[in-house]
């Protein structure tokens, strides 16, 4: 499957209309008396607690339901300005006079806020004495109803593109547009959903949350599971009293981090007021760099619980991080008592774009959550934390109107209803339709055809060294993503070696609740083995190195396969797989004249064999908690890769078997961890380790995977060719990081241009047996790495937003021949 950051690109041609009614919209710039734009000024509507922060170039946007006729304008050194407005007044221009006797009693030096005497970090200090006991963390258990809003709006809507060619008969898509409350764009939806759930959560004996999924309904995208996997992860759960926090896999420094809020920040106590009649300040923050990860914003906190009421966040426009032009976040707590403020709302919008120009087209995605009833301390025991609702029950995906009406936590303005009828409408529109294939193509790789999907399309063509230019096509099943069993196969032509290949595989999920399914297959291929090493008995998958088109150096070293496999597998857990197979293939080189795996059947009588038949059981264990998915049919689509993954695989070759050559037993371990180091950036680990008891030949070794190709790819070493390094019993690791421009950000000639620093390092150590080598007869020459190898390397990534380059170095075993001791690889791809 295509990463869903191209479904994201792809929707930059995807379009649709929306709500509500501002009695005062607001909009312009605060300048100084010189000219100069004033950065993070605040701006209130008088005789309210509504209010913004001006932008890093003195630009603010503000609108409110109510009528307001005034705006007061103040920022630290200069004098407050009382400015009147008009219920449209945009492209104002205020202009602030410094207030130069008042220099004294404020906390300001060069731009930045003093910490030493500032009220405003003597109440944030308070803020995190108090943390652990507001909210839900002074409950034993939990529980809560919980009520999600997705939309996806197209936004920036002007004359020209309304009249443009692209919505020629569509125009009625337009009948409804509206501005947001954040920015002031016009906006037009293309997707919604909606989703009621019942959470319960755990405090005391190891946290834990359970959220059992009531009620689902979509409109737009709403059969593309690819679409719906992608705007589920945009959005994750998240925590202001964190030090960081996540947002498109990016730690902001949250402006309530004890660990680097002061550090990061300037507090301004700005305010106090009654909210709710609850005493509270008003502290105003804003960044004290550009380039960071960080916010801008104000929030409310009670004067006695030090509890937060209200906040709202909006990240720095000249933050690193691509696609985004804007994020905006707003909570709001209600009280229960005294001492305990507790969620009862979050809003969350995104404003993606191609770039973060004013006028740029872009999309708003926007998430809505709701809380109430609240209970607390009811028991429940650990095992109903694991217990999962049957969410294979399609009554969740067919609530009715009256169903919705009385569930939603906050109603649906009339356009947002209007956007469930005009997308039906839009789905009968053939333009529209081609829009959305294309939307659809991008995303998954497969061309939709009536329960057919042709693909995969990126697959079509390839090229290598024995086979020449290739062509493949293939196709598989689709009733719409949620089918308890699938066909696939396809079928290629090599203009080289004159030969057909093909692969086909069926599975059937036989039981949803346990996700208990088989599945069988067979693949006569041709493709470069022992570029991974940890292996599996995927009938379909076929390595990236089995085709030469970017890559380096000889590509002639590639085994014909011929693979069938059966498999049985059951989730007794979430993200728990047991599964049991039987295999048998046989190998043998695609190229004799420059490559062979032959070993010795009688080494005195020189009598040796070229071809290999194994056949194999094989029991495996994967777990992958945290990971999400989304769909309920045999074949599911992550809503998100950065998931901790075990594998554990025990493997019995078993010789006599349907003519089987070796009698082995192999054990295989595989762990990948994703960390987060709060401002640092992103780790990945990854360890293998692994070993072969028994006597067998090259093509059942385990073989450390080299990476010819102009390219870095994930757990290769990028100075290793294709077979330089042949084991029996191996451990690797691999580490990377990724600093997200955490340093180019403080270097003024790269701040702007938003690189990313990425080191890593990566580390194998292995052996091979006398016995194995003897029975080799291959002309690839046995070499293990019984003293460490290790490279080592630096990149800079973020170039042009899509290209990413690193620089390698090999550690050691630097005088084998024809060692590659330095390399140059890039990659592509679209992070945010």
């Amino acid at each position: 499957m295509m990463t869903k950051k191209y479904i994201f690109l792809s929707f930059m041609f995807s379009l649709v209309f929306l709500s509500g009614y501002s009695q005062v919209k607001i909009s312009g710039v605060v300048k100084d008396e010189n000219n100069q734009s004033i950065p993070f000024a605040s701006i209130v509507f008088v005789g309210s607690s509504t209010g913004t922060v001006s932008d890093e170039n003195g630009k603010f946007y503000l609108e409110s339901v109510k009528t307001y006729t005034k705006i007061e304008v103040s920022f630290l050194g200069y004098e407050n300005k009382i400015v009147p407005i008009k219920s449209r007044n945009f492209n104002l221009i205020i202009v602030l006079k410094e207030a130069a006797a008042q220099l004294e009693q404020v906390f300001i030096y060069s731009g930045k806020v003093k910490k030493k005497g500032n009220p405003a970090i003597a109440i944030l200090e308070k803020i995190w004495a108090k943390k652990r006991e507001n909210g839900i963390y002074l409950f034993d258990q939990y529980q809560y109803n919980k009520y999600e809003k997705l939309e996806f709006d197209m936004n920036n809507i002007d004359s020209a593109l309304i009249k443009s060619k692209l919505f020629k008969g569509m125009e009625f898509v337009f009948e409804g547009i509206d501005t947001s409350n954040v920015t002031g764009k016009a906006f037009l939806p293309i997707f919604i959903n909606e989703s009621v759930y019942k959470s319960f959560g755990k405090n005391k004996g190891g946290k834990k949350l359970k959220e059992d999924l009531v009620a689902n309904k979509n409109s737009g995208f709403s059969n593309n599971q690819n679409v719906i996997a992608f705007i589920k992860d945009l959005y994750v759960d998240y925590n202001v009293y964190d030090s960081y926090i996540k947002i498109f896999d990016k730690s902001f420094v949250s402006p309530i981090s004890k660990a680097a809020g002061v550090s990061t920040y300037n507090y301004i106590l700005a305010d106090s007021a009654f909210i709710d009649n609850k005493w509270c300040f008003n502290i105003l923050y804003y960044p004290r760099r550009k380039g960071e990860l960080t916010f801008k914003g104000n929030f409310w906190v009670n004067d006695t619980t030090f509890a937060i009421k209200k906040i709202n966040m909006q990240a720095n426009k000249s933050a690193n991080i691509n696609w985004v032009k804007d994020i905006y976040i707003e909570q709001d707590f209600e009280v229960l008592n005294d001492s305990v403020f507790l969620l009862q709302r979050d809003y969350m919008m995104s404003d993606f774009s191609l770039n973060k120009k004013d006028k740029s087209k872009g999309l708003y995605g926007k998430r809505t959550t709701m809380f109430k009833d609240y209970k607390f301390n009811i028991k429940k025991e650990d095992a109903f934390y694991n217990e999962e609702i049957n969410a294979y029950d399609k009554n969740i995906y067919a609530k009715t109107d009256d169903y919705w009406s009385e569930n939603r936590q906050e109603k649906l303005n009339e356009n947002e209803l209007g956007i469930y009828k005009l997308l039906d409408t839009l789905s009968t529109v053939p333009k529209f339709k081609r829009i959305y294939n294309l939307v659809s193509i991008l995303g998954s790789g497969y061309i939709e055809f009536n329960k057919f999907d042709f693909g995969d399309v990126f697959s079509t063509f390839g090229k290598n060294d024995v086979e020449g230019w290739r062509l493949r096509a293939g196709g598989r099943t689709y009733l719409g993503g949620n089918e308890p069993w699938r066909l696939q196969g396809y079928t290629a032509y090599g203009f080289k070696d004159d030969k057909f290949k093909y692969g086909f595989s069926g599975k059937w999920m036989l039981n949803p609740k346990s996700r208990f399914t088989v599945g069988l297959g067979n693949r006569r291929d041709v493709e470069q083995i022992g570029v991974s090493l940890t292996t599996t008995n995927d009938v379909m998958g076929r390595s990236f190195a089995s085709s030469s088109l970017f890559s380096s150096g000889d590509n002639s070293k590639l085994t014909s396969i011929n693979l069938s496999n059966f498999f049985m597998s059951i989730e007794p857990r979430h993200n728990l797989n047991f599964k049991i197979g039987a295999s048998y293939r046989t190998l043998e080189s695609a190229s004799p004249q420059t490559f062979n795996l032959d070993y010795w059947v009688d080494k005195e009588n020189n009598i040796k064999k070229s071809e290999v038949a194994q056949s194999e059981v094989d029991f495996t264990v994967t777990y992958t908690p945290s990971r999400k998915t989304i769909g309920f049919g045999v074949e599911r689509n992550e809503v998100t890769d950065t998931y901790s993954t075990l594998f554990l695989n025990y493997s019995k070759g078993i010789k006599g078997l349907f003519n089987s050559d070796f009698d082995y037993h192999k054990v295989q371990f595989y762990y990948r961890q994703p960390i987060l180091i709060g401002g640092l950036g992103r780790m990945f680990t990854t360890f293998e380790a692994g070993k072969t008891f028994g006597e067998v030949p090259l093509g059942l070794l385990n073989v450390v995977p080299g990476n010819q190709s102009y390219f870095t790819i994930e757990n290769t070493y990028s100075l290793l060719d294709y077979y330089e390094f042949v084991t029996d019993t191996y451990a690797s690791l691999h580490v990377e990081h990724n600093f997200n421009g955490k340093f180019f950000s403080r270097i003024p000639l790269f701040r702007k241009l938003n690189l990313r620093e990425i080191v890593g390092a990566k580390a194998v150590w292995g052996q091979i047996s006398d016995k194995n080598i003897a029975l080799s007869a291959s002309n690839i020459n046995y070499l293990a790495p019984s003293k460490v190898y290790y490279e080592y390397s630096v990149g800079v990534g973020n170039i042009f937003k899509v290209f990413r380059i690193d620089f390698s170095w090999r550690g050691n075993y630097r005088d084998v021949p024809n060692a590659n001791n330095f390399a140059i690889k890039g990659a592509f791809g679209f992070h945010f």
